[in-house]
């Protein structure tokens, strides 16, 4: 066998030899079975630990209300007088009516809530257990346990029960609300529709929202699916803390289209701890009237940037009266937190404790400055006094007027003749709006005749003379604007016209 016959050979020898290989190969590959495990990418994680370590302590809110039955009489069958089924139709009738009348019927109300605390405190929102005459807290186990309000908190629309056992119940505890970030993971745990606990998963979309439900309005706002009965619910972080309570759902239809508005737990917290420990709320106040800063009263005043809570008033006897606050400062901070919004300062005043000094940050006549002020308990009848109705357009006084073009108003001095046509008061200051232009910069403001002007650039005004010379001097300083303090039935407030170009 020659050298190259060896070579084929070998060759021709070790060939079958690797297709032998590859057929085992592929043959087992064939055998493995459909179902068998096979390596791949791992998913995001899940919940399961998060639910099962905090779901106990999340409840279902039922509450009953009874009312009365409905009265209406039955139907009385029409007979012949005299007829001996006269007197049977009667007793029957009669009775069945008393029967109906002593009847009552019963309205059933579903919500959440979640305990925070072993000895069985219970939070959920004030609108769930409104009216009740019967509130019972549902385990998920379906236990039922009657519970009882230690204190409600309409403003907030915070309630809190008590239920009693004979062991310590499940807890959650609150987070810190201002660390959760727009984009961090949560959940929410409630009971949508009455179905029981259910969990659903989302992120926070928003903070600080404003629905126009209360004075303190600060929702986080949530993409997690929250129906009707997720009311009084928890939304969890990621640790299993409460960072807010599921309170209301922007949603057309009335069922979830991933718009969610909860409490922030540190909104809720202090709420809550004063319901416990006096079943109240005990609030700080300042005792001023204040309005937003628009773009035309931050140019008028100086001041650079459109922020703050301008005072368009002081409440006399108010702890803001007894300081130096006055009207026509604008809050810039207060007890170290900035006020970037006019709403912000009546919620951050509100959860500083009753009787606390604090610095507040002011801006006056261009300069800022800190004055300390110490906080009362608000009033319960605290409340915003509404404008009057509008007053039928006056002819001006002749000879005693003056046309304030800049702004397309005549005002007037204030006569008894004035006082007794807009009823304004005995000790009414300033000049009377007696005309105004409906196109110009005034009724853009809402202006309207009867309204007095107090005062124009912080300067009381005397007469209409002086008002027209605070104009000038403030167009001749380059302002766009002037700031005037308005009264109208009592209620005053600060506007900036532009001036007519």
């Amino acid at each position: 066998m020659t050298r190259n016959q060896t070579r084929r050979e070998g060759f021709a020898v070790r060939r079958p030899g690797g297709a032998l290989r590859a057929a085992a190969l592929l043959l087992a590959l064939l055998l493995v079975p459909v179902g068998a495990p096979t390596a791949a990418p791992s998913g995001p994680p899940g919940f399961a630990d998060l639910v099962a370590r905090v779901a106990p302590a999340v409840v279902n809110i039922a509450t009953r209300k009874v009312a009365p039955a409905r009265s209406e009489a039955p139907s009385f069958p029409q007979v012949p007088p005299g007829s001996p089924f006269e007197e049977f139709f009667k007793e029957f009738f009669d009775r069945d009516r008393e029967q109906q009348q002593q009847q009552q019927r019963r309205s059933f109300s579903l919500g959440s809530g979640f305990i925070i605390d072993p000895e069985g405190y219970v939070v959920t929102n004030n609108h769930v257990i409104a009216d009740a005459d019967e509130i019972s807290v549902v385990f998920n186990d379906d236990k039922e346990v009657p519970a009882k309000v230690v204190g409600r908190d309409q403003k907030t629309d915070l309630a809190l029960l008590k239920i009693d056992g004979d062991k310590p119940f499940p807890y959650v505890e609150w987070a810190d609300s201002d660390q959760v970030r727009v984009g961090d993971w949560m959940v929410a745990i409630g009971n949508p529709f009455g179905l029981g606990s259910t969990v659903t998963a989302g992120i926070i979309s928003a903070r600080g929202r404003d629905i126009r439900s209360g004075p303190y309005d600060d929702y986080i706002q949530v993409d997690a699916a929250i129906n009707r009965g997720n009311s009084g619910g928890p939304s969890f972080t990621m640790e299993g803390k409460v960072f807010g309570v599921n309170t209301a759902i922007f949603s057309p239809s009335g069922g979830n289209i991933g718009i969610g508005f909860a409490i922030p737990a540190n909104l809720a917290k202090p709420v809550i701890d004063s319901l416990k420990r006096t079943g109240r709320v005990a609030r700080g106040w300042l005792g001023v009237r204040i309005q937003t800063v628009t773009e035309e009263i931050a140019e008028s005043i100086g001041l650079k940037e459109v922020t703050g809570a301008l005072v368009a008033s002081v409440t006399p006897g108010g702890p803001a009266a007894s300081s130096a606050i006055e009207p026509g400062d604008v809050v810039l901070e207060f007890d170290g937190k900035k006020i970037d919004k006019m709403r912000s300062l009546p919620r951050i005043v509100a959860e500083t404790p009753v009787g606390r000094e604090v610095d507040v940050v002011i801006w006056r006549k261009g300069e800022r400055k800190t004055v300390r002020v110490k906080l009362g308990e608000l009033p319960d009848d605290e409340r915003v006094t509404e404008l009057g109705k509008p007053q039928e357009p006056a002819k001006p006084t002749p000879g005693a007027s003056a046309r304030i073009d800049e702004f397309g108003v005549v005002v007037a001095p204030i006569t008894p003749e004035l006082k007794s046509r807009f009823q304004l008061p005995d000790k009414a200051k300033g000049v009377v709006v007696v005309e105004v232009d409906p196109d110009g910069p005034a009724a853009q403001e809402g202006i309207r005749p009867g309204d007095l002007i107090v005062e124009a650039m912080q300067e009381e005004i005397n007469a209409p003379a002086d008002l027209a010379a605070k104009i000038k001097s403030a167009r001749q300083a380059g302002r766009k604007a002037a700031l005037l303090l308005v009264e109208r039935q009592g209620d005053v407030r600060f506007v900036a016209p532009r001036f007519k170009e």
